[in-house]
C-alpha cells in the first residue's frame, strides 16, 4: 500500500490512463470512419442536396405549399406503381442510359423518380394512344370503314406517340435553357461584384442564387446545387463541371472552365470572372443587334398583308366616292 501513494507510481498510473485514452480515441475514430461506407456517404450527400434544393425552390416560389394528405398518398401510391412496373419489365435497360440521365438533369428532373416516370411514359404512351385512337376512329369519323384500316391509322398514331415524351422533354429543356441563358450575364456580374468585394466563391454562389431567384428560378436552383456540391465534394472542379453539364449551355461551360483553371493553377478568380463578364455583355449586345437587324425582314409580310391594303383603301376611297357621286349627278342631269 505504501508504494501506491508514491510519486513515481502516481506518475506511471496517470501516464497509463492518458495512453489508454489516446488509444481508445484513435481506435473509435478509425472504427467510425471505417463503418461508414462510400455508398452511405454518397447517399447522405444526395439527400442533403435534395433537401437544400427543396428548401431553395420553396423559398424562390414564395414559401412552401400546404400539404394535401390525400394528394400526397395518391402520389406515393402512383410512384410505387410506376417503380414496380419499371423494375418488373426492366424498362431502364431498354429506354434509359447515361445520356438519358443527363437529358433529364438539363430539363430539371433529377433522381430516380423522374427517371422511372420518363421510361414508364415512353413504354405506356404508344399503347395508350393506340387504344384511344382506335376507339375514337372506330366510333366517330371512320365508323363506316373496316376495323383493320382503323387499326392501321391507330398504329401510326401510336408510333408517333412513342416520340411524344422525347418532344416534351426537349421542349422543357429548351425553355429552361432560355431562362438560364437570359439571366446568366446578370448572375455573372453579381458574382464578379461579390468576389471583388472579398467573398469566397461559395459565399458568392450562395448570394447570387439568392438575388437571381426573382429573375430565373431555374438558374438559382442550379447555382444552389453547385453551392451544395462545393461544400460536400472533395474536388471543387467536379462541382463546376457538373454545373456546365446540367445546364448544357456553352456560355456557362466557358465560365466554369475558367473557374476550374483558376482553381487549378492559382490564378485570380476575379480577373477570370471580369473577362468572362465582359464577353457576356458583348455577346448580349451582339444578340440584341442581331434581333434588331432581323426585325425589318420579319415586318415585311405583315406590312404587305395587313397595312398596305388598309392604306390603299384610305387613299383611294375619297376618289372613288367622288367619282361615284359625279357619275350619279351626271346621270340625274341627263
Amino acid at each position: 500500500m505504501e508504494h501506491i501513494f508514491t510519486r513515481d507510481f502516481m506518475i506511471a498510473a496517470l501516464a497509463a490512463i492518458a495512453a489508454a485514452a489516446v488509444v481508445f480515441t484513435l481506435g473509435f475514430s478509425l472504427l467510425g470512419r471505417g463503418g461508414v461506407s462510400m455508398k452511405q456517404r454518397i447517399r447522405r450527400v444526395a439527400l442533403e442536396r435534395e433537401k437544400m434544393r427543396a428548401e431553395e425552390m420553396a423559398r424562390l416560389r414564395g414559401g412552401a405549399q400546404q400539404d394535401n394528405t390525400r394528394g400526397s398518398i395518391r402520389r406515393v401510391a402512383g410512384r410505387e406503381y410506376v417503380t414496380n412496373v419499371v423494375n418488373r419489365f426492366s424498362l431502364q435497360k431498354m429506354f434509359a442510359d447515361d445520356k438519358t440521365v443527363e437529358a433529364l438533369a438539363r430539363a430539371g428532373y433529377r433522381g430516380q423518380g423522374p427517371l422511372n416516370t420518363y421510361v414508364f411514359a415512353r413504354f405506356v404512351t404508344p399503347f395508350a394512344l393506340f387504344i384511344l385512337a382506335f376507339g375514337y376512329l372506330s366510333l366517330t369519323i371512320f365508323a363506316e370503314k373496316p376495323l383493320y384500316l382503323n387499326a392501321i391509322y391507330a398504329l401510326f398514331i401510336g408510333i408517333i406517340g412513342a416520340f411524344l415524351p422525347n418532344l416534351l422533354l426537349k421542349n422543357r429543356t429548351i425553355k429552361r435553357q432560355q431562362s438560364i441563358k437570359r439571366a446568366w450575364p446578370d448572375a455573372l456580374d453579381l458574382m464578379l461584384l461579390c468576389v471583388e468585394a472579398g467573398m469566397s466563391v461559395e459565399h458568392a454562389f450562395k448570394r447570387v442564387a439568392k438575388e437571381i431567384g426573382m429573375q430565373s428560378p431555374e438558374l438559382a436552383e442550379e447555382i444552389t446545387l453547385t453551392t451544395a456540391e462545393l461544400s460536400f465534394l472533395e474536388d471543387r472542379t467536379r462541382a463546376y463541371d457538373n454545373l456546365g453539364k446540367r445546364t448544357g449551355l456553352d456560355v456557362v461551360k466557358s465560365v466554369m472552365t475558367a473557374l476550374i483553371q483558376a482553381d487549378r493553377y492559382g490564378t485570380s478568380v476575379g480577373t477570370s470572372l471580369r473577362v468572362m463578364a465582359e464577353e457576356g455583355r458583348e455577346t448580349r449586345m451582339m444578340e440584341a443587334e442581331k434581333k434588331a437587324a432581323a426585325l425589318p425582314p420579319k415586318l415585311t409580310v405583315p406590312l404587305i398583308v395587313f397595312f398596305l391594303p388598309v392604306l390603299f383603301i384610305v387613299i383611294i376611297s375619297p376618289a372613288i366616292i367622288r367619282i361615284s357621286q359625279t357619275g350619279a349627278f351626271g346621270a340625274l342631269g341627263k
